[in-house]
């Protein structure tokens, strides 16, 4: 990926998003977000509308366990004028201390600039059928 500065701007956001769900921060986790976000989780099959909806999401995830690390790799960006999107592959790690059981997906973040900031309108997750949970 060459490193423009949109490609830049966006994995910043991304990195900012996953850093603040790691430390458990679940506003600054949706600063990302427009307030009229739709989307589909992996966990659920209806529909996510909103950020309130959204904020339930992230909090369910957040007590499946007492460490929960989340993390996105291989980011793909492509741009059309005022739309971007990002797909990427992640990874939930979920510990208690004792057991580790890693969770892996496909992600997609459509964001769209709105007052010159790039917010996420649209987001999608499903969960890898080829990679298994792993427990260690």
């Amino acid at each position: 990926m060459a490193g423009t500065d949109l490609e830049r701007e966006l994995l910043r956001l991304e990195e900012e998003q996953a850093a603040a769900f790691n430390r458990r921060d679940v506003a600054a986790a949706l600063a990302s977000f427009s307030p009229e976000i739709v989307g589909f989780s992996s966990t659920r099959h209806e529909r996510v509308r909103g950020l309130e909806a959204l904020r339930e999401t992230f909090e369910y995830y957040l007590r499946q366990a007492e460490r929960v690390e989340y993390q996105i790799s291989e980011p793909l960006i492509q741009q059309f004028g005022d739309t971007a999107i990002v797909s990427f592959y992640w990874t939930v790690a979920l510990s208690d201390g004792v057991h580790r059981r890693e969770i892996h997906g496909r992600g997609t973040h459509v964001f769209h600039q709105e007052e010159g900031h790039w917010r996420i309108v649209h987001e999608h997750f499903s969960r890898a059928h080829h990679r298994p949970e792993k427990e260690t």
